[in-house]
């Protein structure tokens, strides 16, 4: 099977090559490429740069010849995945039209912006629409099918290599702690930052620890910097990664996500495979990761008492504590490493291109 796997955060490159080193045990032959290195859609203001990214996509194709395209995203590259005719399957990361709306009532607020990001939206209900399958978190299989019924889904965990997850060095922070890694992207005057004002206020004893960045930095600092208990690591380097984020982990006593939008977020699982308790809010697909009384707990939206006391009672039962996180990192070892993940993939391919042989018997003849 030869696999072309394109993805557009390089962020995500990181993990993704893990998940290519996972299918070559399985004897898949992958390709990963960035998306806009071989394909810029529309709205694109260079047009000869459009014309010459469709010359690259075709040479791509040519050289390597996949028999099946994965796309971490939904926009051009899997448009001409489609036209090409090439079995494509989708990396849905995300609720994308939730993050639309939200994302025209916030950052979008002129014209221009927005009309980019209808267009953007109308490409991925395409995508979604014409691809052979979606790879997803559970909680969105239903929300896939409201809006397009006849797309196949199936349960994608985004893993991560746990023998890289390991005790460190630690870092020189303040106890009691509570750590959280999230990108600042939709935080700022937010049910969710009305909530950790309220915690924090509760704990002043208890030292919360962000790291992070994002378009909504300066507004995070904004709303937080007054308290005394809170600290932004200004100078955390993504370049050092994963050693620095494992240093912080470690030193950690209790990991919290408290969110409004989430699916699957990785610094979730990293913080688990350290052997951190979590405590997070029960949104999207969260409750699919963090097993409520076992590795940590669920929070309900919107309720700053429950974050105060199960961040009191972990704090205080150091013991249960301790249980969690070993726990916690049991959890990801049987569910989210990329070995275990790669297995279930490659089951669903093989189960496509069989099904597809039968139904076009002549085409392999």
């Amino acid at each position: 099977m030869k696999l072309l796997i394109a993805y557009g955060d390089k962020n995500k490159l990181f993990h993704l090559k893990e998940f290519v080193l996972a299918l070559s045990k399985l004897g898949v032959e992958c390709k990963l490429v960035s998306r806009s290195d071989h394909v810029v859609g529309f709205p694109s203001k260079k047009i000869k740069k459009w014309l010459q990214s469709n010359k690259k996509f075709k040479k791509l194709l040519d050289e390597f010849a996949p028999g099946i395209i994965f796309v971490d995203g939904q926009d051009q590259f899997g448009l001409e995945a489609i036209k090409a005719k090439i079995p494509l399957f989708v990396l849905l990361r995300g609720h994308i039209w939730l993050e639309y709306k939200w994302a025209i009532k916030t950052i979008y607020k002129d014209l221009k912006m927005r009309t980019v990001a209808k267009l953007r939206h109308k490409i991925a209900e395409q995508v979604l629409r014409d691809c052979q399958g979606v790879f997803t978190a559970n909680f969105l299989h239903d929300v896939i099918k409201e809006r397009h019924p006849n797309t196949k889904t199936h349960r994608f965990l985004e893993g991560l290599d746990v023998a890289r997850w390991y005790p460190s060095k630690g870092m020189n922070l303040k106890h009691p702690c509570i750590g959280l890694v999230q990108h600042a992207f939709w935080w700022g005057k937010t049910k969710e930052m009305l909530i950790l004002k309220k915690v924090m206020q509760s704990l002043p004893d208890v030292h919360f620890y962000w790291v992070g960045d994002g378009p909504y930095r300066d507004d995070v600092l904004q709303e937080l910097r007054s308290f005394d208990n809170f600290h932004w690591l200004e100078k955390f380097s993504w370049e050092e990664y994963p050693e620095n984020i494992r240093q912080f982990l470690t030193e950690i006593d209790v990991y919290a996500l408290p969110t409004g939008m989430d699916t699957l977020p990785l610094s979730c699982k990293e913080a688990m495979a350290m052997q951190n308790p979590v405590i997070a809010t029960n949104v999207g697909g969260i409750s699919e990761m963090v097993c409520d009384g076992k590795t940590g707990f669920l929070i309900d939206e919107g309720d700053a008492d429950q974050w105060v006391d199960k961040i009191s009672f972990l704090l205080k039962n150091k013991n249960v504590a301790q249980e969690m996180g070993k726990s916690a990192r049991e959890f990801i070892i049987e569910e989210f490493s990329w070995d275990v993940i790669a297995k279930r993939f490659v089951s669903v391919i093989e189960s496509h291109l069989r099904e597809n042989a039968t139904k076009k018997p002549g085409k392999n003849s």
